[in-house]
């Protein structure tokens, strides 16, 4: 079930009215809805994946009880946890890597004249596999760490690792920040309801009239690209790195605000990372609840920036593609972490990878010229190393940048739809303006007009909605819904 569809405009109210009737009765009736209107948002997919999440809820339930037990020994401590591990990414090596890994093999034992069969899984892909098996993960290990007590109320444990807003795409919450938010009585509170349906707006704009249209000119322009002069390979980039940003930061925006409805705070997943000034400030912003995690999970663990200057470059390169390799069991994938690793590098070695924490031009209207400069640079490598993320492999990436970079980068952009996308490059100007005016907070419209007269704030809303209804792109999926 798509945010932007029909379908979920009719899901959304029913499941709020029944909700808040439930609000003086009973709380477990509460979380109990909200599991089954999860189980039910989730099962429109696929409702056989269904059977994953409940087994992934029932094993680190169960094993977060015994790492609860104050008297358990440290080697069962360490068993329990290693079994929460093996069963949440084994299911995540089963569905999403088996394929890759066997084809890898095979091709390596091929090269070395040895030829080995294996069999291949003709399976689907469960949708946001890769979101709740972090999500039920972190909680064991917080648990094995003592930085959380286990909870015994099983029903707000699964509507903790199923809350439909976030499920399928994020953000990857902890334990710490959302599961107390279901032991806790929620009363309705109209202005942060009011809130979040502000920000479902801007994310809706974000994702049907931004993402969506940028959609179809990147697809033209990539699934052809052997036909074109760089110049136009370069705008089907930009094209690219807008849709990606307007359909993962939107949908976060829909799940953070849907969840504001029902009382739940959700962390912020994305801070305007379009205006960093370098690749550090970048990775601060985009989907920082992954960020965050692997920080936590992974880079902290491993000694971080400590130690020596070996280790500090082996953590950010393993943490770098590591993440790239989450995002997909192909090659594109794991070199676009690469290329990032090499852009952080040098920020690294030079200690200047946290000297850009504050917002940028803050409290000013207009970025410095060196300010604007960085913003520039730290945009295009970006920009640059997500066609290694759009490519199908990494021969149509490398063949793709080849074709860039060559003369006819200074040519005129020519495709079918070229006029059409001159008016996507306007919209896309407006975009741009107006997060950047609200990039001091937490998303781009919050406070817009917030101050000013009432009417004036309910033409600039009803704008969006019209340009919504008139302008959205032909639908196309969630990006990150394949991951």
């Amino acid at each position: 079930m798509l945010f932007n569809s029909i379908d979920f405009a009719i899901f959304l109210p029913i499941v709020f009215i029944l909700y808040w009737l439930l609000k003086d009765r009973s709380l477990k009736l509460q979380n109990l809805l909200v599991v089954g209107a999860s189980y039910y948002f989730y099962g429109q997919w696929d409702y056989r994946f269904l059977g994953l999440i409940i087994f992934s809820t029932f094993t680190d339930y169960l094993i977060g009880l015994g790492l609860g037990k104050p008297q358990l020994k440290p080697r069962k401590r360490k068993a329990l946890l290693f079994t929460s591990i093996l069963v949440n990414l084994g299911i995540l090596g089963l569905f999403k890597y088996y394929n890759f890994f066997l084809e890898n093999i095979t091709t390596i034992f091929s090269f070395l004249g040895q030829e080995i069969q294996g069999s291949s899984l003709n399976i689907i892909l469960p949708v946001g596999i890769s979101f709740y098996t972090f999500q039920t993960l972190s909680y064991s290990i917080d648990i094995y760490q003592r930085k959380i007590k286990p909870t015994k109320d099983l029903i707000a444990f699964s509507a903790f690792v199923s809350f439909f807003p976030q499920l399928v795409a994020g953000p990857i919450e902890r334990a710490a920040h959302l599961l107390p938010q279901f032991h806790r009585q929620r009363k309705f509170n109209y202005y942060q309801a009011v809130d979040g349906l502000r920000q479902i707006l801007w994310g809706l704009f974000k994702k049907m009239v931004i993402a969506d249209n940028c959609a179809t000119y990147a697809n033209e322009i990539f699934n052809n690209s052997s036909n074109y002069s760089g110049s136009t390979l370069l705008l089907g980039a930009f094209f690219f790195t807008f849709q990606i940003y307007g359909d993962f930061s939107g949908y976060s925006d829909i799940a953070i605000g849907v969840a504001k409805l029902f009382g739940f705070d959700l962390m912020q997943n994305f801070a305007f990372p379009y205006f960093s000034r370098d690749m550090a400030e970048f990775w601060r912003r985009w989907h920082i609840s992954l960020s965050t995690w692997f920080r936590d999970y992974l880079y902290i663990p491993l000694g971080g920036s400590r130690g020596s200057t070996w280790m500090k470059v082996r953590n950010i390169f393993l943490i770098f593609l590591v993440s790239g390799f989450w995002h997909g069991a192909n090659w594109t994938f794991i070199v676009w972490g690469l290329v990032n690793a090499i852009y952080f590098l040098p920020l690294l070695l030079l200690k200047r990878n946290r000297q850009n924490i504050k917002i940028v031009a803050q409290g000013r209207y207009l970025p410095s010229p060196t300010e604007a400069l960085s913003m520039a640079v730290t945009f295009s490598l970006t920009m640059l190393a997500w066609i290694f993320f759009r490519a199908e492999n990494l021969t149509h990436a490398l063949s793709y940048l080849q074709g860039i970079f060559n003369s006819s980068i200074l040519s005129v952009p020519d495709f079918s739809n070229l006029k059409n996308a001159g008016f996507i490059l306007f919209l896309l100007g407006y975009f741009v303006i107006i997060e950047w005016l609200g990039r001091e907070n937490k998303y781009a419209i919050e406070k817009i007009f917030l101050k000013r007269n009432r009417i004036l704030r309910w033409i600039y809303y009803y704008s969006i909605i019209y340009m919504i209804m008139v302008f959205a792109g032909q639908e196309q999926d969630f990006i990150y819904f394949q991951f």
